[in-house]
């Protein structure tokens, strides 16, 4: 779930993105897998963002694969089939800290074939590139430093200076998503006080739990009301519907009857 919220910052923020890995404040459009293959390699995992004259391909991981340079391999392969003319910049992004060999890697090998690409392990680097712009605000608290509450508070000051509320909201929402990987929950109450804050902490609980094998059915249902309580305070920060969608996992037609519910018990 936490790559689905670097998603969602990539697609709502792709000129802050651009930026940050291109140099450029370029303003990207998605690109759909399905424009380069009928059947996408864990199209979950990726966003393809495009301009005229480029492509940015972004991988963001919590956990390593081995799977990652053939698959990288096989999307440039795939964008120069469809986009010939295109440059394309591949990047892998480490959210979580780890000590696995695997996240050094940025190429694949194979004979007489050899495909490169880049790799971002995000405790790596600087907290200031992070601070410039809201779509980064994020990420900043996964950097580099010995004091990330102190940097959690950076990024809560700055989302109070934010005038759109509903980009407020959702950088807020997205900050609060991805601290649960390097701080605990009370760290991120107490730092982040609004109510959609502390709902979007329960997003951590609910990933927690679907990474325990064996749960039971009382378990699963805390976990299905859990996300659901998440769901319904995105929507009302006026999320769009498909947004919500792609951050919670939850279909287009389910989010409509929680609205309906909601409006109905009101």
């Amino acid at each position: 779930m936490f790559d689905n919220i670097c998603k969602f910052l990539a697609e709502n923020f792709s000129t802050d993105f651009a930026t940050w890995l291109l140099g450029e404040p370029i303003t990207l459009t998605q690109l759909s897998p399905k424009e380069l293959s009928l059947e996408p390699i864990r199209a979950d995992a990726l966003i393809l963002l495009q301009s005229e004259e480029q492509v940015l391909h972004l991988e963001f991981q919590t956990q390593v694969d081995t799977e990652i340079p053939f698959r990288m391999l096989d999307y440039r392969v795939r964008v120069y089939r469809r986009f010939p003319q295109k440059e394309m910049h591949q990047v892998v992004i480490y959210l979580k800290q780890t000590n696995s060999d695997l996240v050094q890697q940025n190429r694949f090998i194979l004979t007489r074939t050899r495909h490169e690409f880049e790799v971002i392990r995000l405790w790596e680097q600087p907290t200031e590139v992070f601070l410039r712009t809201p779509g980064l605000l994020p990420l900043a608290v996964l950097s580099s430093t010995i004091d990330r509450e102190a940097v959690l508070n950076q990024v809560a000051e700055q989302i109070n200076n934010i005038t759109e509320s509903r980009t407020q909201s959702n950088v807020a929402a997205s900050t609060a998503i991805l601290a649960g990987l390097v701080l605990n929950q009370e760290v991120i109450k107490r730092v982040l006080r609004s109510d959609i804050m502390r709902e979007s902490v329960i997003y951590q609980e609910i990933l927690e739990e679907g990474r325990t094998e064996g749960k039971t059915e009382g378990r699963t249902e805390g976990r299905t009301e859990a996300l659901l309580e998440v769901a319904r305070n995105l929507l009302n920060t006026n999320m769009p519907l498909e947004q919500v969608a792609r951050v919670t996992g939850l279909t287009v037609e389910q989010l409509q009857q929680l609205q309906t519910q909601e409006e109905s018990s009101e």
